[in-house]
């Protein structure tokens, strides 16, 4: 379930970002740096926001540069909890 779940944040995130940057979905790789995506700090700043109203996690601005990419991010925001809205919580280890 983890894999999938990561999966499915980078999809929302590609997404969000493809609408942001009004450019196809496909277009959008999800290894790719986001200076070559095109996002700049406008664009950063919107998807921090809506990554925090989406998924109830607080993201600091840095970590878009730890974590450069949307497969990256996904993977940091996933270890942070994140879970899709009305998603059960994992299991307690």
């Amino acid at each position: 379930m983890g894999a999938a779940a990561r999966e499915g944040i980078a999809q929302w995130c590609r997404e969000h970002v493809a609408d942001i940057l009004e450019q196809p979905v496909s277009e959008i790789d999800l290894d790719a740096d986001f200076d070559r995506l095109g996002v700049d700090s406008a664009v950063a700043v919107s998807l921090l926001i809506a990554v925090e109203d989406h998924y109830g996690v607080d993201v600091a601005p840095e970590a878009l540069f730890d974590n450069p990419t949307l497969k990256a991010l996904a993977a940091y925001l996933h270890d942070r909890g994140a879970r899709e809205p009305g998603a059960p919580a994992p299991a307690p280890r």
